[in-house]
């Protein structure tokens, strides 16, 4: 009996979807655009990388035929002809531009609500919603209260928090609280327990996740996050293909942050990493462990949190080309009957500007040996993911989306 394994490559888009007008991101296109500058030498940064965008194996699964599709332009250094993969292109139909609206589609559940966002003032929360937080928590305050990126707030405010004991609360453009604290001087368990406080809190104002984001050092020179950030996150209104697959006796593998991301949902085998390799090894791992029926699901966080919301195009540049170096390891490890697909949920183009995810439409790259290569074209929902990996699996169709396969 086949399996499937669903790698996200979180914000890896391939061009403004057709109402990226609507959300400033017309013109937006994070894989295209990396492709542009490394090719005119504007991602080259010594001792990490240097010219055009070197991803053959990408390219060989559809990389850059599914851009041309998408875009009508083959960006520098990609082929518009497949060596073996079938390709496509997915457009969302959920509003908003965010993880859990990307990542649910794909399942097969579209989002069919708006998600409550915080304004763009400084303080940003409610004052009442604050004071709620500071007395179920028993706080001494807060710090931070404004949209920030996490890696300057704590900086700015990670001393200041050590020595007050007030943790660092901050949000941003998508549908999130964020919540920042040391894992020593205030605790990783204490910092898990108020932010559970503050989900029941934000969870009537359709905030769709509290993320814990816990930090060590001693000072804004040596402060960094670790990898036991936690989110606490509103479930899907419906089930997912993660809970489908469960249902009918199957593994269902949540890898990275996977699970946090459908509120534990449809897993049965959670693997924490951190970092592009590490996430790698663990999909390795996962598949060594995975029988008939097995979905193996891996979020690949770095390239949006370390790369794209930081600007960085020759960072993100250099992990797609790590990446794309190990993706012949997980291809020799394939059954014949096996099914990888390659996706993404959003974009975040490093090139674009402010630090927001950006709307636009994602790559479908599937390979399989027992799978002819071809072209599905521009799906109208990103529910034609998981309805093809249903198929694939034997699972009945569900409510969304159909199967290209």
């Amino acid at each position: 009996m086949p399996r499937a394994i669903l790698l996200v490559l979180d914000s890896v888009g391939i061009g403004g979807a057709p109402d990226a007008q609507a959300y400033g991101d017309e013109g937006a296109n994070t894989v295209g655009h990396i492709a542009h500058y490394a090719a005119a030498g504007k991602a080259d940064r010594a001792g990490l990388r240097s010219g055009p965008l070197d991803v053959p194996n990408l390219d060989a699964m559809g990389l850059g035929a599914a851009i041309n599709l998408s875009t009508g332009t083959l960006p520098p250094n990609l082929s518009a002809t497949p060596k073996g993969g079938r390709f496509g292109v997915g457009r969302e139909v959920s509003r908003g531009k965010d993880t859990p609206s990307g990542h649910w589609e794909i399942a097969g559940v579209p989002v069919p609500f708006d998600w409550g966002y915080f304004p763009q003032t400084e303080p940003t929360f409610p004052p009442d919603l604050i004071a709620q937080f500071i007395e179920r928590a028993k706080l001494p305050g807060i710090l931070g209260d404004k949209h920030a990126s996490g890696t300057d707030i704590i900086a700015e405010l990670g001393e200041q928090s050590i020595r007050t004991g007030k943790p660092i609360v901050y949000t941003s453009i998508d549908s999130v609280f964020q919540i920042a604290a040391h894992e020593t001087h205030f605790g990783l368990d204490r910092l898990y327990g108020i932010c559970r406080i503050a989900f029941e809190l934000t969870a009537p104002l359709l905030i769709g996740r509290v993320i814990a984001r816990p930090f060590v050092g001693e000072s804004a020179a040596s402060f960094k996050r670790t990898g036991n950030r936690r989110d606490f996150a509103i479930p899907p209104p419906a089930p997912t293909l993660l809970d489908r697959n469960q249902a009918a006796g199957h593994q269902v593998f949540a890898i990275g942050k996977i699970s946090d991301i459908y509120a534990g949902h449809g897993v049965t085998h959670k693997l924490k990493a951190t970092g592009l390799m590490a996430l790698f090894d663990k999909t390795l791992e996962a598949l060594q462990m995975a029988t008939d029926g097995a979905l193996v699901m891996t979020n690949f966080v770095d390239f949006d949190s370390e790369y794209g919301h930081r600007r960085d195009v020759p960072g993100y540049a250099a992990a797609l080309e790590a990446f794309d170096r190990r993706l012949p390891e997980l291809i020799a490890t394939l059954n014949h009957d096996d099914l990888l697909i390659l996706t993404a949920d959003h974009g975040n183009d490093p090139t674009w500007p402010g630090s927001d995810h950006t709307r636009e439409q994602i790559p479908i790259l599937m390979f399989s040996p027992a799978l002819p290569p071809g072209e599905i074209g521009i799906r109208s929902t990103f529910a034609d993911i998981g309805e093809s990996i249903a198929h694939w699996l034997g699972l009945p169709p569900g409510v969304h989306g159909r199967s290209f396969l």
